[in-house]
């Protein structure tokens, strides 16, 4: 009767304690919207970006509402050092490890921002459709068959893209050779239509 009896305890604990793995993980994983500190490292984040998700010039890119595997990508890569953007370097490894991901989920669940800028042409420019092959036809990004994510180029902004085109055409930037590719075959002017055409979708 006792050896059933444990038996019995003892299976209840065994079921309780899987039941109780989840939510141990889940609550274990860090979250800026309730872990004090960590929220406040992100909201450094404001300074540039925007607190409301419109960055304080056109230079800096629209991270609100972005894709989530493409922010995580870029976060780490500015840790590495395959992305080289100074302040960028600084914030990510400011972060513990296991906040990249985190961090990553926090913006891109935000809305992304209604701001003013001209209107995109009527007519797509020239050469716009390479950038629907892996931006999606909306341009809104998109995973790619082999995992990768591609970012949202509709409505950022025109000075942060046509300088991203230029960095990559440039070989400045290079932790995406398709884009390196893309960009070298592809005129200035050509770039500067593109990037306004997106800026304004």
């Amino acid at each position: 009767m006792i050896n059933n009896h444990f038996a019995t305890v003892l299976g209840v604990f065994i079921v309780v304690g899987a039941l109780a793995a989840p939510a141990i993980a889940a609550e274990a994983a860090p979250d800026p919207n309730v872990q004090r500190e960590f929220g406040a490292r992100l909201q450094v984040c404001s300074a540039c970006h925007g607190a409301n998700g419109v960055p304080k010039n056109g230079t800096i890119p629209i991270i609100y509402g972005q894709q989530e595997d493409y922010l995580a990508k870029q976060l780490h890569d500015f840790v590495t050092g395959d992305r080289a953007v100074e302040v960028m370097a600084w914030m990510s490894k400011s972060l513990e490890p296991e906040q990249l991901a985190p961090t990553s989920v926090f913006f891109a669940k935000k809305t992304w921002p209604a701001h003013p800028t001209a209107a995109a042409a009527a007519t797509p420019p020239a050469g716009i459709t390479v950038c629907q092959a892996c931006h999606n036809t909306d341009f809104r990004g998109a995973r790619q068959a082999e995992g990768m994510v591609t970012p949202r180029l509709a409505g950022q902004n025109y000075e942060y893209l046509v300088e991203a085109m230029r960095r990559f055409a440039d070989g400045e930037r290079t932790n995406n050779s398709d884009m390196v590719q893309i960009m070298k075959a592809i005129t200035p002017a050509q770039r500067e239509t593109m990037a306004r055409y997106l800026a304004g979708l």
